[in-house]
């Protein structure tokens, strides 16, 4: 047993790597995880330890996929400024590793979708092997992958090049939005840059619209603390931004890119205007 142990805490963070982007959730992979050591525990004659654990996490992450998707969960309340204590040093840290854009498009994939695609392409699991888990021939776990990669990744309409050059402009936007630096945000924004948002987004009495790139910068400067969930992702096949504290999406924002700046974005909060949005993470 010593040496089964030791073998196992050789594979624990591999397995709880595989658990956080299958589940989304640090406290749920740890569970996981420790759910795989119980049943390897009571198993005799195991000879490929860590092909043995992959499949038992794997097992037991699809199961709890499976029923979440079967309860009716609670609704996300929106409260971007209370965000920053509320965030569980796991789920920051998970965040980090995984990327808070990757887990919203990850968290709209159906079970089998998502963990066919995390296996395959991110640990690198063949499809024979996948398929036991989800109880699919290697042919139909390969074609599940292959829909949540495109899911995952999606399409634009626009040059690859467009794409790169909105990103960069893009991450010096929020880099200046998480440093609160009002030089840096005045750079990166257009003089005649519009800020809307939906009533949602915002405190009591705050105006829908701003115009001017000092007033915009000056906001962002107070409201910066939303920066830190945030990370760039195609919203709607344009560079944008989505705002996923614990990985659960409360904001977008579409951004419009003149030149080398922010001429304009569009901060979305509101449920419908939320769920009716395309999200993808291409450079996932």
């Amino acid at each position: 047993m010593d040496e089964l142990a030791e073998r196992f805490e050789a594979e624990r963070g591999r397995l709880r790597g595989l658990a956080c982007r299958m589940l989304g959730s640090a406290a749920e992979a740890d569970d996981a995880v420790q759910e795989a050591w119980l049943r390897l525990s009571r198993t005799d004659g195991v000879d490929n330890v860590a092909a043995w654990l992959t499949t038992a996490v794997a097992r037991v992450c699809l199961d709890a996929l499976r029923s979440r998707k079967a309860r009716r969960e609670d609704p996300v309340e929106l409260v971007p400024e209370a965000a920053a204590d509320a965030d569980p040093a796991g789920d920051v840290e998970l965040a980090d590793a995984v990327g808070r854009a990757l887990l919203v498009v990850l968290d709209a994939l159906g079970p089998a979708e998502r963990v066919a695609f995390v296996l395959h392409d991110l640990f690198a699991v063949p499809f024979d092997r996948i398929a036991p888990v989800l109880d699919r021939t290697p042919v139909a776990a390969k074609k599940l992958a292959s829909r949540a990669r495109a899911r995952v990744r999606g399409t634009s309409a626009r040059p690859a090049a467009d794409l790169t050059r909105h990103r960069r402009v893009v991450d010096a936007f929020l880099a200046a939005a998480r440093g609160g630096d009002l030089d840096e945000l005045l750079a990166v924004l257009a003089p005649d840059v519009v800020r809307r948002a939906d009533a949602a987004a915002l405190p009591a009495g705050a105006p829908l619209e701003v115009r001017g790139a000092r007033a915009v910068a000056q906001e962002t400067q107070v409201f910066g603390k939303r920066a830190h969930f945030a990370e760039t992702a195609l919203v709607d096949g344009a560079v944008g931004v989505v705002v996923a504290p614990r990985g659960r999406l409360v904001l977008a924002l579409a951004v419009t890119i003149e030149g080398e700046r922010v001429a304009g974005y569009d901060v979305i909060a509101d449920p419908v205007r939320l769920a009716s949005l395309r999200i993808t993470c291409p450079w996932s």
